[in-house]
């Protein structure tokens, strides 16, 4: 497999993370059916992704998780912030801001304060709440994905583009024991969605990707990310025998002339829940858990934990034992081959959680086949469980705040 570094940057317009591009008329022009698409998604009531169009009626575990380090985190850094800051970064709980998070690196939906744009002791209370959310995996993940943001700023020489800091925080609701509330990390290869419903939690929709996914040389050197993610799917691919990978691999390449065109997106390629798809109706594909072996459901629980194992160790045992619940109903598809370089793309769906690995072409650099050197990653919770809106409409079942 050829290294990232074998590449050339690929060339093109500058546009910025930073400032909003969308009044640009070289974007508007490039990016207009793309923009019209999400525009569109955005007008749409939040229903959630299903396989049908049909919303199936879930139960979330009761998790009794202790909340209270990342409210208490969350607070101390929205104490730490003046009035204007934290007026910007503040919205209404229910505010459409949630939907509209965007993985690609230009500023087209961004909202909030820009982590680069706050004191250093200021932007570490912020990733101070990061790390209690997440698990130190996933927080050391995160955070290796906004330093490879910052080695494309210098590899391709265009800084206005890239970096580790341009990455938009805001914050829903206020940090409160009975009120709903939550935060958003939202930036290029990167997007996390936090909501707290007293002691229940909700992490989903979470994107992680990055462009490249490993240095070996030079001051960035040893950063490796979506590796487990990865190797995950390869193993559990590789554990099922010829009938049953007969199944699950719905093409032997993802190379762009194998694939039909109705399955490619311009900007998410053969993931089907990315940005602006929380509607997304996502039919089963592939081979049904069921007919597993005890040793290939391990592997496939040790692939779902490549993702959930993201967030703090409460939330993902609790996610844990509700996808065990589901684990028969689980669906495994795989496109692309399965040698040593060869790219692919994987999906596991069931009614609980709902995760897609993809390797893709080059957007920073000029390869124009995908590789194993950009990667994107999506985790959801089908059935209206993103953003806890099942927490959040349970919530207002047990508690009328309509009453004076």
């Amino acid at each position: 497999m050829r290294d990232w570094t074998d590449f050339g940057v690929r060339e093109g317009m500058s546009i910025s993370a930073r400032s909003p591009v969308r009044g640009v008329p070289e974007v508007a022009q490039i990016f207009s059916a793309v923009l019209a698409e999400t525009d569109a998604a955005l007008a749409e009531p939040f229903r959630g992704v299903t396989t049908d169009g049909v919303v199936r009626g879930r139960n979330p575990l009761r998790t009794g998780m202790a909340t209270e380090a990342i409210r208490e985190a969350a607070a101390a850094f929205l104490d730490s912030l003046d009035t204007p800051t934290r007026t910007r970064l503040s919205f209404p709980f229910e505010s459409n801001e949630w939907w509209s998070w965007f993985n690609p690196h230009f500023n087209a939906y961004r909202h909030g304060v820009m982590l680069e744009e706050l004191s250093s002791a200021r932007r570490s209370r912020f990733l101070d709440l990061l790390r209690v959310t997440l698990s130190p995996r996933g927080y050391d993940q995160a955070r290796d994905i906004m330093r490879l943001n910052q080695l494309l700023a210098e590899v391709t020489a265009r800084p206005d583009d890239f970096g580790e800091w341009p990455y938009f925080a805001s914050f829903f609701g206020v940090p409160s024991v009975d009120a709903p509330w939550g935060f958003q990390l939202d930036g290029h290869h990167l997007a996390i969605n936090c909501v707290a419903v007293g002691d229940e939690l909700a992490m989903t929709p979470m994107f992680m990707g990055s462009e490249p996914c490993e240095v070996r040389a030079g001051r960035f050197a040893g950063i490796r990310v979506l590796d487990d993610e990865q190797q995950a799917g390869l193993d559990l691919l590789r554990s099922l025998d010829a009938d049953q990978q007969q199944v699950a691999i719905q093409y032997a390449s993802i190379m762009p002339d194998s694939i039909p065109a109705h399955l490619r997106h311009p900007i998410d390629h053969l993931t089907q829940t990315g940005a602006f798809r929380d509607n997304a109706v996502v039919p089963h594909r592939g081979i049904r858990a069921d007919a597993f072996s005890n040793a290939q459901r391990a592997r496939l629980v040790e692939a779902i934990m490549a993702y959930i194992g993201r967030t703090d160790h409460s939330h993902a045992t609790v996610k844990l034992a509700e996808v065990t619940t589901h684990l028969d109903e689980t669906w495994f598809a795989w496109m692309g081959g399965t040698g040593p370089s060869d790219p692919f793309y994987y999906r596991l769906h069931s009614p609980v959680v709902l995760i897609e690995f993809e390797h893709l072409p080059g957007v920073a650099f000029d390869n124009p086949e995908p590789s194993r050197h950009h990667i994107h990653t999506v985790l959801r919770t089908p059935n209206g469980g993103d953003y806890g809106a099942d927490l959040l409409g349970e919530h207002h079942t047990r508690f009328d705040h309509g009453q004076a």
